[in-house]
């Protein structure tokens, strides 16, 4: 039996069984559904795309995956290097794994261990943002700020090493007075939350937090699992505000094969690369540096340039705001827009209950959760495909 994830298994609704998918599309067997959430954000070009399709079976003949402990080979070099020429910065140093989730986790050991290393030991705290989701595993979910995803980590009381505050920059002065120099790392989405509700705010906060990580010698990371690749309108936010760490997923192979990435600045670097064996970095998943997501992210990096993308997100804004624009209903708290995303957040989490199946029957596929209904569309969809998503949206508050 599959356990599902983020559902009650006793109730769950039926899922969709999908038996191809093309471009946007996803094809079951009575309906052609535009994929308006890309399969959580992932599949930036469309599936079965040709170019990153190619570079995965060219290199399954010749080997899916050789383990990096001892060993390497060329679609890892070729990644590294293409990684270290086109982010910012000095942001050179890739480490490989195997999800979002654990390039997160990746970061904070970083973080954590960067002091350690250098005879710091009391720079245990991290600082984070309220609403925040890094991921399901442990560490990202203290450091994340969901009781709707992380409840269960209420069995061990509130976590003394971590502090949340909301994207003020008073808030975020204040922290930095009261705990700057017990911070190893402030960790944020930068300029938008996407689990934790599809909040967005201004990058002056996070110019801010650059300039506070600099003064107090905290390590600043940048989880854009799900921001990076033109999602915020920004290639990367990381291109507007250098972090020390950052973390990558997702998009990153085109959302054809899970791949993720935790990139360091050289000083971060620096703090491991000793004569003593205890310095290292001791981790290491199983399948970092997959033969065959190399392949498919170096392709999708190649795809991203071709394409255009930032600026196609950027017009994926302004066909947002024009569709949404003057748009209300009673029920709607607020509308947002950024870049690749548009989200309604209302009041009540009932409103949205029967949405994803009336999307369906009008050729959508959507998968609201909370109090959020939201699009993250390829950005391979034309302008008359996006409206649609809009158009059912705007459908739903209308006749339900």
């Amino acid at each position: 039996m599959i356990w599902y994830p983020y559902q009650q298994m006793k109730n769950m609704n039926a899922p969709y069984e999908i038996l191809k998918a093309e471009g946007p599309y996803l094809y079951t067997k009575d309906a052609k559904l535009l994929d308006s959430i890309s399969s959580w954000w992932s599949v930036i070009y469309g599936y079965h795309q040709p170019q990153i399709t190619a570079a995965i079976c060219q290199q399954a003949e010749k080997f899916s995956h050789v383990m990096l402990g001892g060993l390497t080979h060329k679609p890892v070099e070729e990644l590294s290097e293409k990684l270290a020429a086109w982010l910012p910065g000095d942001l050179d140093y890739c480490f490989f794994s195997d999800s979002g989730s654990v390039a997160v986790e990746v970061a904070l050991k970083m973080a954590l261990q960067y002091y350690v290393n250098r005879g710091e030991n009391d720079r245990r705290t991290v600082l984070a943002l309220e609403h925040a989701y890094h991921g399901d595993t442990f560490k990202t979910m203290s450091v994340g700020d969901d009781e709707d995803y992380h409840f269960i980590l209420q069995v061990y009381g509130k976590n003394p090493y971590v502090v949340h505050i909301p994207t003020e920059i008073a808030a975020l002065e204040k922290a930095f007075v009261r705990y700057g120099h017990e911070l190893n790392a402030f960790i944020v989405e930068p300029l938008l939350q996407g689990a934790g509700g599809m909040r967005m705010y201004d990058i002056a906060f996070l110019k801010r937090a650059r300039e506070l990580c600099d003064e107090y010698d905290v390590l600043l990371i940048f989880d854009e699992v799900a921001t990076g690749f033109g999602r915020t309108g920004h290639r990367f936010v990381a291109d507007v505000v250098l972090p020390d760490i950052l973390a990558l997923g997702k998009g990153l192979t085109g959302g054809h094969i899970g791949h993720a990435v935790t990139v360091a600045r050289k000083k971060v670097f620096t703090a491991f690369y000793d004569d003593a064996p205890e310095k290292a970095l001791m981790h290491g998943p199983t399948f970092m540096g997959n033969a065959l997501a190399c392949a498919a992210a170096k392709a999708s990096i190649e795809l991203y340039d071709q394409l255009n993308v930032t600026a196609r997100a950027r017009h994926m804004e302004e066909v947002a705001r024009k569709e949404l624009a003057g748009f209300t209903d009673p029920r709607i708290r607020e509308i947002r827009i950024m870049g690749g995303c548009a989200c309604i957040e209302v009041y009540n989490a009932e409103t949205l209950a029967g949405y994803q199946q009336f999307a369906y029957e009008r050729g959508v596929f959507a998968r609201p959760f909370l109090t959020y209904l939201y699009s993250m569309a390829p950005y391979i969809l034309t302008d008359e495909e996006l409206i649609h998503i809009y158009d059912v949206m705007k459908e739903w508050f209308r006749n339900a």
